[in-house]
């Protein structure tokens, strides 16, 4: 049934309506929050631009960048209301909707290049290891990327289970965080884990790092070779995270943030590759009941 429902990512939907709040009309600072899983400098220097734009476009006084150390501290600034904007994995925005589904809308979805809407969590191993599917990983070690991760975690836990048939615990000698994306992938080559999940496009050259994910952005740093590593695991299709906007920013402002980021990826296409990194076409409008079968999931599994 999870297969069903994950394969369903590619279908398109229309812009959920915004908020009626109307106090925000005189927001002067725009708040933005950057998931974990990628160091703070890299990811402070991609947004610049982002933030750059949005004072001059929309007229804000000030933009703030937020990164923060883990997916939580991103959730829990929006349920907070110290952060305004922020993208969100798919299980991050579950974790919002089942506490608060009035606290923020999903706007916006990343579209790849191949014109889906989803993505896949990937098993990466070293090629050294001698691991060549997941079903030859028994005993070993598993990483895991981030408690709030889609294809870092949520996906992993309940669907590697499908082909082992029995749960990751029990399946692996260990599984254990890793501390985000980035370190995950890099723990295979400090030796704490033997297969690391991570997000990826699945589409394109493996030796590329595929069109998009945090193995890619690794290859295209120089981080690491990918002929050093092997796939050996492949989720069934993720619906790709939203961009969300905290509904007390109001209705107007929400359209104008929406049309701004819709119109990024023409405006300024290397600010965009910054922020989102990998080969994507641009920005599609995407409404709540596109993430339901990962909040069902989340519910029914790790909770809020």
């Amino acid at each position: 049934m999870l297969k069903t429902m994950l394969m369903g990512a590619v279908t398109l939907v229309a812009l959920g309506a915004g908020s009626t709040a109307t106090f925000a009309q005189d927001v002067k600072e725009l708040r933005i929050g950057i998931l974990g899983g990628e160091n703070e400098a890299d990811r402070l220097r991609n947004y610049a631009c982002l933030a750059d734009h949005l004072k001059t476009d929309l007229g804000f006084e000030k933009v703030s960048l937020f990164p923060a150390a883990d997916y939580d501290g991103v959730i829990q600034g929006l349920l907070g209301g110290t952060l305004d904007v922020a993208g969100l994995g798919a299980s991050g925005y579950a974790a919002i909707a089942i506490e608060n589904p009035d606290a923020v809308t999903p706007i916006l979805t990343t579209q790849q290049s191949d014109g889906s809407t989803g993505y896949y969590s990937i098993g990466l191993a070293l090629k050294s290891s001698g691991i060549t599917d997941i079903m030859s990983a028994k005993g070993k070690k598993l990483g895991y990327a981030d408690p709030d991760s889609t294809s870092g975690y949520l996906v992993p836990l309940t669907q590697i289970p499908v082909t082992t048939g029995v749960p990751n615990d029990q399946f692996f000698a260990s599984a254990d965080f890793n501390g985000g994306h980035e370190n995950n992938v890099l723990a295979l080559l400090d030796g704490k884990s033997d297969v690391s999940v991570d997000d990826s496009s699945g589409i394109g050259d493996f030796m590329d790092g595929y069109t998009s994910g945090t193995f890619r952005k690794l290859v295209d740093k120089g981080a690491v070779d990918p002929a050093d590593f092997v796939e050996v695991w492949r989720s069934p299709l993720i619906p790709n995270g939203p961009l969300v906007v905290r509904n007390e920013l109001g209705a107007d402002l929400t359209k104008k943030i929406t049309d701004f980021y819709l119109n990024l990826p023409t405006e300024d296409a290397a600010c965009f590759s910054a922020i989102e990194g990998g080969d994507f076409k641009g920005y599609v409008p995407v409404e709540a009941s596109f993430y339901q079968p990962i909040i069902d999931v989340r519910k029914a599994t790790i909770g809020g």
